[in-house]
């Protein structure tokens, strides 16, 4: 009989330590170590088993692409690249409550639909919740095969009797165990060994599956980082509470991009497909109000247009605050700190918020421009004209600088109404014909001159 020892495996980042410890060397954390029994002699032996030859084979040769498999959700073929691909892993991670068991029990049955066989699995409800959940979404008429099941060993013995699905969804990943690792279920050894046996099973058998996994408090997929570099892809599904609007991502994709975004919106009968995000995110803009100003962005190859919202207010305290919602912190310090330096606008002593309107997360720095002309509404009391778009990256030395793709987002622009946009002086080029007039800038003071020129004819 093989002697068993104890380590001590950290929950946050999976290091193992001999004896326990408040904190863990690796990671950082604090009181993140569980205490798990091992058997060393069965590793021992793994080691010295003799291996197998393998071919070696050259670089030239044939290829091409992945076969795909369309879920029947087109915003999240989108972000997948195409579709599924036969034998990957996903792992989907967000907020609770956000709807990830909506947004894949709604996928399983459009799959199921269009022909294919698909299993959900779920190890958090049992199937009478899940057949309420289907019957809300008006979902219970699809063939889609249901099991309440926590036990790896059993899943998998399961789908290998008889011909394996095409699309396994399992919620979630952090209730799974298997015998085969001696630890309690959630912990990061059951999780990643879980893990590792259900992507063995989909590289064997050329199913597809999809994990769900929990975050943590700071937005971080729980359980060990490893387990994402062993997937195929890592989705991500965000939002807010308060508004009505999901934003799909993909952090890690080996068979597509991953600077797409799929758009949906929670109704009452589920998630639906936002086919034009662009309209949506201005349906309810304040019209005619200082400090709003629409932004052309894109994500991915998709175009989009979200109002960004200002409000400078004199401060009450001696540091004046600055908050931020839906863009980078550092981005909006260095727009006001170009604006006092360039511009000869003092904003020491004023109040400064910003939020993206939409609960949509902004990362590209062609926003400057459009943020900036926000702020200087804001601070002018002059409305910037209700028919235009902004887009354009400010440089630390004022100067606005040209962004890529300029004829997609003046094309969206043109598509939804839009008569005016200002744009970066250097996309000359880039100018389509589509109707729009476009005022070029060079300066970010050229900008702002014309801005508080308007504000104050406007106050005559």
């Amino acid at each position: 009989m093989s002697k068993r020892y104890l380590a001590f495996i950290c929950q946050a980042c999976g290091a193992a330590h001999g004896r326990w410890q408040g904190r863990c060397e690796a990671c950082g954390e604090w009181n993140t170590l569980a205490e798990e029994g091992r058997e060393p002699s069965r590793l021992a032996g793994a080691r010295r088993a003799q291996g197998r030859m393998f071919a070696l084979e050259p670089l030239t040769g044939s290829s091409r692409d992945a076969p795909r498999l369309g879920s029947g959700i087109g915003e999240l073929d989108r972000v997948t690249g195409g579709g599924f691909v036969p034998g990957s892993v996903l792992l989907l991670g967000g907020d609770p409550g956000i709807g990830k068991s909506t947004l894949l029990i709604q996928a399983a049955a459009a799959f199921a639909r269009r022909g294919g066989s698909a299993v959900y699995i779920s190890g958090e409800e049992a199937v009478a919740q899940v057949r309420l959940r289907a019957e809300r979404l008006g979902l219970q008429e699809a063939p889609v095969k249901l099991a309440a099941e926590t036990s790896v060993d059993d899943i998998l013995a399961t789908l290998s009797h008889g011909a394996a699905p095409r699309l396994v969804v399992i919620d979630s990943i952090q209730t799974m165990w298997t015998s085969a690792v001696e630890a309690a279920p959630g912990t990061v050894t059951q999780v990643r060994g879980a893990a590792q046996a259900l992507i063995r099973f989909a590289k064997k058998s050329g199913a597809t599956i999809v994990l769900v996994g929990h975050v943590t408090k700071d937005g971080q997929i729980a359980g060990p980082r490893v387990v994402e570099h062993m997937v195929d892809a890592v989705l991500s599904f965000e939002g807010e509470g308060s508004h009505q609007f999901r934003i799909l991502r993909a952090a890690k994709n080996r068979f597509g991009p991953t600077d797409e975004i799929g758009v949906f919106e929670m109704t009452g009968a589920g998630l639906r497909e936002v086919a034009n995000p662009s309209a949506l995110f201005l349906c309810e803009r304040d019209l005619g109000t200082p400090g709003t100003a629409v932004f052309a962005g894109m994500e991915g190859t998709r175009p989009l247009l979200v109002d960004i919202q200002a409000l400078v207010a004199p401060t009450a305290f001696g540091t004046p605050r600055r908050a931020v919602v839906g863009w980078d912190p550092s981005r909006l310090s260095m727009v006001l700190a170009v604006l006092e330096a360039h511009c000869a606008l003092r904003l020491s002593g004023y109040d400064v918020y910003l939020n993206v309107a939409g609960g949509l997360r902004i990362n590209e720095p062609a926003a400057d421009l459009a943020a900036a002309a926000a702020l200087v509404s804001s601070l002018a009391r002059a409305p910037l004209p209700a028919d235009a778009v902004y887009f354009g990256e400010v440089s630390l030395s004022g100067a606005v600088r040209p962004v890529a793709q300029a004829a997609a987002r003046l094309k969206e622009a043109a598509k939804l109404g839009f008569a005016r946009a200002v744009v970066p002086e250097a996309v000359r080029g880039e100018l389509p014909s589509s109707g729009l007039r476009v005022a070029q800038v060079g300066n970010l003071g050229d900008l702002v001159a014309e801005i508080v020129a308007d504000g104050r004819r406007a106050a005559a």
